[in-house]
């Protein structure tokens, strides 16, 4: 099985690169999309790789579509999409490869590791699972599924570009599978697990940037999706407002984090999509 590979990068630190370096002779084709200004040297000497200079932050879906693209035009039929600062090794890529190969009859859109976010999680006692979503870094995608759907949406620019992605997959009836005995440990934010009265309150630290995307997004994701997915569009509204007490109780910035979420409310309601710009 040929597989291409895309990593969007975002500022890389040397701890980023080594990420990649685990896992790159595992695929045939690695595509660097590069949404900073950056300048990576030891890529450019790599005849594997092909490094795509942005010089400026297009966002995860526009970067991701770039990969996609030309992966296609190579000629390739599925695509391995990373984020930076996941970590992965060559067992986990050649598990879900075979995967996929076993079950090549399958309508499957991607297949997903599970990502291991926390230390101390449960992981379901069922080896392969349906789900509704799942995050975009370690899975290995159909380009064909990718062209039928469309791509991933850029007005989107960072946040829910994988809940579309995946509620879109389900809409064209293509399977989006999580392996759960195929784990990738991954960083999600800058998680700090705080607890009181005997509860833990996981809080990831987003800017107040990325919130403002955040709840923007997660609303136009109920609006497209909420009539098919009802319970589980709720419930992304529902930790949205829980994370409003997190930040009031344990993180810095809560004025402009809180002030930025109330802004993405508003942009929705006004139609406002794509990259948020500062005079808005």
């Amino acid at each position: 099985m040929k597989l291409a590979a895309v990593v969007v990068f975002y500022h890389p630190n040397d701890e980023n690169i080594e990420n990649i370096k685990n896992y790159e002779r595992f695929v045939d084709k690695f595509y660097i999309v590069d949404n900073s200004s950056d300048d990576i040297n030891y890529y450019k000497s790599n005849k594997k790789v092909e490094y795509i200079k942005y010089g400026d932050n297009k966002g995860i879906a526009t970067a991701l579509n770039e990969g996609a693209r030309r992966a296609i035009e190579d000629g390739y039929q599925w695509l391995l999409t990373m984020d930076q600062d996941s970590k992965i090794t060559g067992n986990i890529i050649k598990q879900m490869e075979q995967y996929l190969m076993k079950h090549a009859d399958e309508k499957i859109g991607l297949v997903s590791p599970y990502h291991d976010i926390y230390s101390d999680e449960v992981v379901p006692d069922v080896e392969v699972e349906e789900m509704i979503e799942v995050m975009t870094s370690g899975n290995i995608i159909s380009l064909q599924a990718y062209q039928d759907v469309g791509g991933f949406k850029d007005w989107l620019f960072i946040d829910c570009v994988d809940t579309d992605y995946c509620m879109n997959l389900h809409m064209h009836g293509y399977k989006v599978l999580r392996l759960n005995r195929v784990r990738m440990e991954h960083h999600l934010g800058h998680l700090e697990v705080h607890r009181l009265f005997g509860k833990k309150y996981p809080c990831y630290n987003h800017s107040p940037m990325r919130r403002y995307y955040i709840v923007r997004n997660n609303l136009y994701i109920r609006q497209m999706y909420g009539d098919i997915y009802p319970d589980y569009c709720a419930y992304l509204i529902r930790v949205q407002k829980g994370q409003v007490k997190r930040i009031i109780a344990f993180e810095t910035q809560k004025f402009q984090k809180l002030k930025m979420m109330y802004q993405g409310y508003k942009d929705f309601k006004k139609g406002i999509k794509g990259k948020k710009r500062l005079a808005d």
